[in-house]
């Protein structure tokens, strides 16, 4: 057998955030017909040592000399940003068993099963360090990575994206070549070093994998220390203050409440967004009390055999009664006791925790991060009565967060921690510790070997922010990056740009001016305009010049046939953007989502749609931070009630484009394109009259393949080029749409 046809390229550390941590190496289209490749075939990467990864075309203008690898591909290589690199096809066989090693926690909570499916798909070499993060570039039959992603998020939280573990033990199916390339797909069996495992088959004798250990049983509860002073709970000081007066009645002055008629008991829900430091916080407030802290992770718990997971949780509360003062921690409820179908182990978790909230010298402390998902009997009078939640912190509150995780982490002179604060909104104390991590990675990569004091600079910090993406960010609706651009780059529109800058940015820029006078900021605007004119352009320009998350949501993606799935769907998508504020809620085809009710053959789908919308716009609960956008190039057909002040009660309107602006257009669509001599393109734009900017960048596309059908060797492209590809491009703003738009404009 020949051996494969292999190159050497310069490797360079990627910068996609899709691609971090996932195995892939990008390379010139032309490299990977030379390879006899096609996009997500396996590839074995040499460098010090040898490791697998999944091929793809690089973006251009990639070199054709260059190997774009992410940061994992680049450690397991074991190589650095700038050296020489060797990459070759691989032949890919399915792995029969992986043992893999992990952290603690991973160890501890995640099961088998979950930890297959977020390994399906990924091709590896024993001694690989991978990232749980699913391989869904490229899915294989019988991988599921959105139910990989619910069951990682359920077991370890919000830091989830950043766990690694690392290949002990890989066995290839017999007759295998020697050099292949293993994937793990639904039939192999995975395990972890020295513990369960999970697959279609089991490890036979003279695997290469050790063999299965004995059941699970329950391991003993933990007495968790203090992660962090109280000093150090950076914007939590009021929650702090207010979780330390509780303890401070229950442990220490508990006759006090007794003469005064009230039990000396407590029960307290802390919740907030995940990785705000709801955990932390406890165990800081206890330690300052000087109490005892008995950790019970509900993800652990629920993980293992139902008679195994009662008896962990009564050992648990035995061992949190016998001792006083203690705090009984639950972490991450709403697994173990779910509002929707609570399984019978409910009850059994209920009456033990019933009986710990009642002994004299125990707290009960219960974290959940969506609260509204927990069970409703866990609210009693006799179980958790007080509740405390732990906002997402602001932009300075991240900068001090920052300065705090980085106390003991050399920092060149010149870190600007204020600017990589406003750079990261939505992120939380768990978010930054991995965009830590991270920067920490690609500081390692930048200095190699060739550094005697390494330090990290604000832009390893900053290129870290690309690469992290924040755990309220982490599922559900679809997000939108703004790819660097900016309000200043969008030509034209000065009235519209303006209009939009004065309803969206200032409120959030400026909350005190509009607190001096006394005002409410707008809660809602709808962008409206003929199609291809630009409204999502100018929705990404805005995530750009405001530092915002933002929030996609396709009119029809909201819609579902369950009666109340649809009406969930909404509320899901504004608790979520309340936790990753300051965010921009963009609803584009409102028309879709929000027509006008009493007409819809949907059996009232649609109404109860508005109606949810209407109440999170306008509701008892009012929006802080988040601004909601609606696009639609139909306004009439928008419910009246959606329009009203307090709502939507901003209408900006987004012309075609006039001749100076087609020019514009005309001249950034072809910024990559070579133009001859002959081009005028403001002459060109005078002459199309009805174009919107969708149109104009059409045009250069169709402009360029024209001239490539007349010669492959073309390298520029003509004015008789572009004449042609005007007779293929024809406008696609209707004269009757136009006009209804712009009376609908002059009387609103």
């Amino acid at each position: 057998m020949s051996a494969p046809v292999g190159v050497d390229l310069l490797a360079r550390l990627g910068t996609s955030a899709g691609d971090a941590r996932r195995g892939v190496v990008r390379l010139h289209p032309e490299v990977i017909t030379a390879l006899g490749l096609e996009a997500w075939d396996a590839v074995r990467v040499t460098g010090v040592r040898a490791t697998a990864a999944l091929v793809a075309p690089a973006a251009a203008p990639a070199a054709p000399g260059t190997a774009v690898l992410d940061e994992t591909t680049m450690v397991n290589a074991g190589v650095v940003d700038g050296s020489t690199v060797g990459v070759a096809a691989a032949p890919v066989a399915v792995a029969r068993q992986v043992e893999v090693s992990g952290s603690r926690l991973a160890t501890a909570a995640l099961a088998p099963e979950t930890l297959r499916l977020a390994l399906t798909g990924k091709v590896l070499l024993s001694g690989d360090t991978l990232s749980l993060l699913p391989q869904d570039l490229s899915p294989i039959p019988g991988a599921d990575a959105a139910g990989a992603r619910r069951g990682l998020a359920a077991a370890l939280g919000g830091t989830w994206t950043t766990e690694l573990v690392t290949v002990t033990a890989a066995e290839p199916p017999s007759g295998a070549d020697p050099a292949s390339a293993l994937v793990v797909a639904p039939t192999t069996v995975v395990r972890w070093r020295n513990g369960a495992s999970t697959g279609a088959a089991p490890a036979p004798a003279t695997s290469a994998v050790a063999p299965a250990p004995a059941p699970v049983t329950a391991p003993a509860p933990s007495v968790e220390e203090p992660a962090v002073a109280v000093g150090d709970l950076v914007g939590q000081a009021e929650p702090a203050r207010r979780l330390g007066e509780w303890f401070d009645l229950v442990f220490k002055r508990p006759e006090l409440l007794e003469r005064l008629g009230a039990a000396p008991r407590l029960g307290v829900l802390v919740s907030g967004p995940e990785g705000v430091g709801k955990t932390t916080l406890v165990r800081a407030v206890s330690a300052e009390a000087e109490a005892r802290v008995v950790c019970l992770p509900a993800p652990e718990v629920a993980a293992i055999e139902a008679g195994a997971a009662a008896a962990r949780v009564r050992e648990a509360v035995d061992d949190a009664t016998a001792h006083a003062p203690t705090v009984l921690l639950l972490t991450d409820a709403e697994v173990l006791l779910p509002a929707t179908d609570p399984p019978p182990l409910s009850t059994l978790v209920l009456e033990a925790l019933r009986r710990a909230a009642g002994t004299s010298g125990t707290a009960l402390v219960v974290t959940s991060s969506r609260a509204e998902a927990l069970d409703p009997r866990l609210r009693g009078a006799d179980l958790v009565d007080r509740e405390l939640t732990l906002p997402a912190p602001g932009d300075r509150d991240r900068a001090e967060l920052l300065r705090v995780l980085l106390r003991g982490v050399p920092l060149a002179k010149d870190v600007d921690l204020a600017s990589v604060g406003a750079r990261t909104p939505g992120f939380v104390a768990g978010d930054l510790v991995a965009l830590r991590r991270e920067a920490a990675v690609r500081a390692a990569l930048r200095v190699g070997d060739d550094e005697g004091d390494p330090s990290l600079t604000t832009d390893d910090l900053l290129g870290a922010v690309s690469s992290v993406r924040p755990a309220s960010l982490s599922s559900g609706s679809q997000t939108l990056s703004s790819g660097g651009l900016t309000l200043d780059r969008v030509g034209d529109m000065v009235e519209t740009k303006q209009a939009l800058t004065e309803t969206i940015l200032w409120p959030l820029r400026y909350p005190d001016s509009f607190a001096r006078l006394g005002v409410s900021p707008p809660r809602g605007v709808l962008l409206y305009g003929p199609p291809g004119c630009g409204k999502t352009f100018l929705v990404r320009a805005l995530a750009g010049t405001g530092s915002l998350n933002v929030f996609v949501v396709k009119g029809a993606e909201v819609l579902d046939k369950f009666v109340g799935e649809s009406e969930r769907a909404v509320r899901t998508l504004f608790r979520r953007a309340a936790a990753a504020a300051p965010a921009l809620v963009f609803l584009d085809e409102i028309d879709a989502l929000a027509p006008r009710r009493g007409g819809s053959t949907d059996a009232g789908v649609s109404d109860r749609v508005v109606a949810a919308l209407l109440t999170e716009l306008d509701g008892a609960e009012p929006l802080r931070d988040v601004v909601v956008l609606g696009a639609t190039n139909r306004p009439e057909l928008i419910d009246p009630a959606l329009l009203r002040p307090g709502r939507l009660e901003r209408r900006v309107y987004v012309p075609p484009p006039d001749a100076a602006a087609r020019a514009d257009i005309l001249r950034a669509s072809s910024r990559d394109t070579p133009l001859a001599d002959d081009v005028d393109l403001d002459a060109l734009a005078e002459d199309l009259e009805r174009y919107s900017a969708a149109d104009c960048a059409a045009l250069i596309r169709e402009a360029a393949l024209t001239a490539m059908r007349t010669s492959l060797e073309s390298t520029e492209v003509t004015a008789s080029d572009l004449a042609t590809a005007r007779d293929a491009v024809k406008p696609s703003l209707d004269p009757r749409q136009l006009a209804e738009l712009e009376a609908y404009a002059g009387e609103n």
